[in-house]
């Protein structure tokens, strides 16, 4: 790329990105996108040898809350690699998707944390001695992840202030998408960061073994000294850089309308770059992939740019000026996580998987649902990592087929929505999608549901109002909420308005809201959708419809209109699980007609008899397979007829196994 952006070099007072034209962003004006609550100027300097960080960071605070604030919390998450903290003890007795720290002693290797050894504010002082730590979820004092400092007076509203920090960081061998792994240093999380004042108080949680973070907007000033045989990539705009006289290099970055900063460094990176040319400007797409993956950067750079323009076409243009794509070092943590304007993909598999792509898409669709949608994701994590999910899904159809996005061969396919399906069959039913992360069950729990399970609702509720309708609602939720703080409510509204608008859904309805005949085969119902929602997001019902039994029986001395015999036929359908949901049956009979019936699954099970010159040869509920929320595929569906195929495969499957295991013990022994 034509760097001419990264030719100039802005030192900006913490406030300056909001009196000033957009360096980062490809903002339509030139003015800010975001509110920018907050500015951060960080000088850090990076010792590769002890994996340790020495900076000065001064963050200036505006009071938009409308109050006089006096209370500051502040979040220190590389305390959590401690043998003390919470997320160790989450992880140790409770389980963890992000780490493997269940050893009786806590490995030396994995410790980290962050010092803070002096912090002032303009106006106010040293404040040092008013540092005291919090646990405002656990009670845990030990455990140092939340931090407040006490003003001497309160700040007005809309006034600013200006902190000023002095900050020591050790960095824990990979743990939780952070830390080193051999010579490469991934900074995520790793500088005090003020909390969000939201809903009339402030919002700081602690880290918890399955949450990520919640930030305010703002603007960043960063400038990163490494070793100079060091390439490093992070948030934001590169704008400059500087070799120093110790055999140092200085990288200056700035980032604008964003609401967290992460860094990666190694000295193996080679650096790759492509421009996107989005309907707002040009994006640059940075590689750093690691030299031990030569033909890597070719398919991050061709998944990204996919991404991107199906995101810009689905959703609406992404508005910053680059997007960084690190490849991580092999068998770390540091794999598949997102940060604002930078990801990390997973460049260890070249099988038959696309297990790159599958990464890469979905940590750039956190740009979205993240990144400019900022939701909570301590207490609804969801509405990030589901919502991403469901958009994951339906981007890699687009790119690479539905039904061949993860693996696509000749002899062997799979579907990213399978996957997600596969997901969400692990759910038990012990927590709603609405769960605060650090409160289900287990970490399976918080999987399989906050990804799986939402993926596959909103997979079904696109079935019941319609893909076109699912489009518009999705993009007017991001239109709606970029660079804000949204809630579940706030996007169930967003989808009934838009389904309602559509002639899609009735208001002042009891029922679930269904799509009309010409543009799905289940039945049309004057209704909201509300009550799907509130069993799909708030409820913990499982969905299962099953067709309980088919039967013919012919009537004695009975002959239809065409001389032939009579036979009464019956189907009898069932509701297994305690979700209820409106669906359609297909009914086909011997000569070959076939029929839809209609039921409101309100009852536990229903029955249609029919008198017709045919007897039954099958019943299936959801013929169309748009309701991927029903657990069991397998008792969808009933037939009379035998199918000798199905045997015939997996007869032979069996024989060529059974061959091939004898083989192999003929060359062993």
């Amino acid at each position: 790329m034509p760097r001419y952006f990264l030719a100039i070099l802005l030192i900006l007072s913490p406030l300056a990105g909001v009196a000033q034209l957009s360096v980062a962003t490809n903002s339509p004006n030139g003015l800010p996108l975001s509110q920018r609550v907050v500015a951060y100027s960080i000088d850090a300097r990076l010792d590769t040898n002890k994996k340790a960080l020495d900076a000065t960071e001064s963050l200036t605070y505006r009071n938009l809350t409308g109050q006089p604030l006096t209370t500051f919390p502040f979040h220190l998450y590389l305390n959590a690699f401690r043998p003390e903290s919470t997320f160790t003890a989450e992880t140790r007795f409770a389980g963890s998707i992000r780490d493997n720290l269940r050893d009786s002693d806590y490995p030396k290797e994995k410790t980290g944390g962050i010092t803070i050894s002096h912090i002032e504010a303009d106006g106010y002082g040293d404040l040092t001695s008013s540092l005291r730590f919090t646990a405002p979820d656990d009670g845990n004092m030990q455990d140092h992840t939340v931090a407040e400092i006490t003003l001497p007076r309160p700040l007005a509203p809309n006034e600013s202030v200006t902190f000023h920090f002095a900050f020591h960081d050790k960095f824990p061998l990979s743990v939780a998408r952070n830390g080193y792994k051999r010579d490469f240093i991934m900074g995520g999380q790793w500088f005090p960061k003020v909390g969000v004042f939201w809903h009339g108080a402030w919002n700081c949680h602690q880290y918890h073994a399955t949450t990520e973070f919640f930030s305010d907007f703002g603007t960043y000033n960063v400038r990163l000294t490494v070793p100079r045989n060091y390439v490093i990539g992070a948030s934001g705009v590169p704008t400059g850089q500087q070799a120093n006289s110790d055999g140092t290099r200085s990288y200056s970055f700035i980032g604008e309308d964003i609401h967290d900063f992460a860094f990666a460094a190694s000295p193996n990176f080679k650096v790759t770059d492509a421009i996107y040319l989005s309907s707002l400007g040009p994006v640059q797409i940075h590689v750093l992939a690691l030299a031990a993956h030569p033909h890597i950067a070719q398919r991050y750079l061709d998944i990204t740019r996919n991404s991107l323009a199906e995101f810009e076409r689905r959703y609406g243009p992404y508005p910053y000026k680059i997007i960084t794509v690190v490849d991580p070092e092999p068998s770390s943590e540091m794999e598949g996580m997102e940060y604002p304007t930078l990801v990390t993909g997973d460049g260890s598999w070249s099988g038959i998987f696309r297990l790159t792509e599958l990464t890469t898409n979905h940590e750039f669709g956190h740009q979205y649902w993240y990144g400019m949608v900022a939701t909570n994701e301590f207490e609804e994590a969801w509405l990030d990592e589901g919502i991403n999910s469901y958009t994951e899904v339906t981007t890699l159809a687009s790119i690479y087929g539905a039904k061949t996005s993860v693996v696509g061969q000749p002899y062997a396919n799979l579907g990213d929505r399978a996957l997600q399906r596969i997901t969400y069959l692990l759910a038990p039913d012990y927590d709603p999608v609405t769960r605060p992360a650090w409160k289900f069950r287990n970490s399976t729990s918080y999987g399989a549901v906050t990804y799986g399970k939402t993926a596959t609702f909103l997979e079904t509720l696109e079935g019941i109002i319609g893909r076109d309708t699912m489009d518009e609602a999705m993009r007017t939720y991001f239109q709606r909420f970029k660079f804000t703080h949204p809630t579940a409510e706030d996007f169930l509204r967003t989808i009934e308005e838009v389904a309602v608008a559509r002639g899609k859904a009735v208001a002042n309805s009891t029922n679930v809201s269904l799509t009309t005949p010409e543009t799905s085969t289940l039945p049309a119902v004057n209704s909201t959708l509300r009550p799907f929602l509130n069993q799909a997001v708030y409820g913990t019902q499982m969905l299962d419809y099953a067709v309980d039994r088919i039967s013919s029986d012919e009537i004695p001395a009975s002959k239809g209109k065409n001389g032939k015999p009579q036979y009464q036929s019956t189907v009898i359908l069932r509701r297994k699980g305690d979700f209820i949901l409106p669906v359609t049956a297909e009914i086909a009979f011997a000569d070959g007609t076939k029929l839809r019936e209609h039921w409101d699954g309100v009852d536990r099970w229903t029955q249609f008899t029919y008198m017709r010159e045919a007897k039954i040869i099958s019943a299936e509920i959801d013929p169309d397979h748009v309701i991927p929320l029903d657990r069991n595929a397998f008792n969808n569906s009933f037939t009379m007829q035998s199918n000798g195929i199905p045997a015939r495969k997996l007869a032979t499957l069996w024989l060529e196994l059974h061959q091939l295991a004898q083989q192999l013990l003929a060359w062993i022994v």
